[in-house]
């Protein structure tokens, strides 16, 4: 006796669909290694130069405060790039302006490896930090086009997993290349994996068209939404914490832990293993309870540097701490989607201006940092200051959360996140 057909083996049209859905998964999954690997260039780009400061300013006879200044020119190229790129090229499509964006940056990190001079450096690196909040504002914006609804935000942070990985990764590498051949190396290695990113985006990425009727006039509608200004300020502010605490962690465990000099490569790896994790977490708890997931991150990035506080004084308790320091950026993702959900039909400026706010935070966090230590409360008073921070950015959420719960009020509409 036979078996029925039923038993006997998928239907052609059940076979087809797995065929459709397998190609859709080999799709999505070769997207996000393309988009993931733009963003692992330029993790690597932007944090590179704070190992190769002494380098920098040996090579070009300044001193290391001011060589520092090129990474306040890329976080200003950074801020400004973000919303004029996106507004003007909002009709373009994706996979087009990803490649612009991605080759921009390649020239500009490989000109920065041959900058003549101090200011001619300061130029470049403003230069290739203008297509970096455009860049990921676009790569996100693919990556949850397409993915399923509820899984946006792990989308996103696969993308971002590019970025969090090159400070794991890519800086290490770009680094002993740097020590051994020249600051310059590393800004050329840098330049490689751009260009190589390029191909795979021309390679794997589709290219999707704009959404209809999508002008600069439109992008700039963007900023007339009071939930995308609070929003930002969420990242501007609560996200400045763990900047606070970075931007002096190695002085601070080397004169207050009393941490040997050798140890500062695997403690700086840890705070990458930090971000990987916090940026995998937080894209899955982002898809579960956005909302929610922002608030609880933004008591846990307060409970973290307060915490730091009380170890920084113990190497072995501030390495760990260190990682969980790196965790906070878990939050990236939520407000990413956030800021999509929020923005109506301004979705390039919105997804781009995300990026000029976290390095707003970065500056800001830095420099109250800053002001803490020169006023004589010493290096542990960071930790306070991204206390500080973080739970200013929290009262900035509790604020967004209950405007957006009385214009759904108002609108008759429930709140949903």
């Amino acid at each position: 006796m036979s078996l029925p057909p039923a038993a006997e083996g998928p239907t052609p049209a059940l076979a087809d669909h797995a065929a459709h859905g397998a190609a859709d998964d080999r799709l999505f999954l070769r997207t996000v290694l393309a988009l993931a690997a733009g963003g692992f260039a330029i993790g690597t780009g932007e944090f590179v130069i704070m190992g190769l400061l002494p380098e920098v300013a040996r090579d070009l006879a300044v001193s290391i405060p001011q060589a520092g200044h090129v990474i306040s020119a890329y976080a200003l190229g950074v801020v400004v790039g973000a919303p004029l790129l996106a507004v003007l090229t909002a009709g373009w499509h994706r996979r087009t302006l990803l490649m612009v964006l991605m080759l921009i940056f390649g020239l500009g990190n490989l000109a920065s490896a041959l900058a003549p001079g101090y200011l001619s450096l300061n130029l470049l690196r403003l230069c290739a930090g203008l297509p970096h909040g455009s860049y990921f504002g676009i790569a996100a914006l693919v990556a949850a086009a397409l993915s399923e609804p509820h899984q946006r935000a792990r989308a996103v942070g696969l993308v971002m997993l590019g970025l969090t990985s090159g400070t794991l990764l890519g800086v290490p590498v770009a680094s002993a290349l740097g020590q051994w051949l020249g600051w310059r190396a590393a800004f050329v290695f840098v330049a490689a994996v751009a260009l190589l990113s390029v191909g795979m985006i021309r390679a794997w990425v589709p290219n999707l068209a704009p959404p209809p009727g999508a002008s600069p006039l439109r992008e700039l509608g963007a900023l007339g939404r009071k939930q995308v200004w609070l929003t930002l300020g969420i990242a501007a502010i609560g996200f400045g914490g763990m900047f606070s605490v970075f931007s002096y962690v190695k002085p601070t465990l080397l004169q207050v832990a009393g941490m040997p000099l050798g140890w500062m490569p695997v403690v700086l790896s840890l705070f990458g293993v930090g971000m990987v994790g916090g940026n995998l977490i937080g894209s899955r708890l982002a898809d579960k309870a956005l909302m929610p997931t922002i608030g609880g991150l933004l008591i846990w990035s307060a409970a973290i540097q307060l915490l730091y506080v009380l170890t920084c004084h113990h190497p072995v308790a501030a390495a760990l701490t260190v990682v969980l320091v790196g965790s906070a950026v878990a939050i990236g993702p939520a407000l990413q989607i956030r800021l999509m959900d929020v923005a109506g039909d301004a979705q390039a400026l919105a997804a781009a201006l995300n990026h000029s706010a976290f390095n707003l935070a970065n500056a800001l966090g830095a420099w109250l940092g800053g002001l803490a230590i020169d006023a004589g409360l010493g290096y542990p008073s960071t930790g306070w200051v991204g206390t500080l921070l973080s739970l200013g950015g929290f009262g900035v959420f509790w604020w967004a959360r209950q405007d957006a719960r009385r214009a759904a009020q108002a609108s008759g509409t429930a709140l949903t996140g």
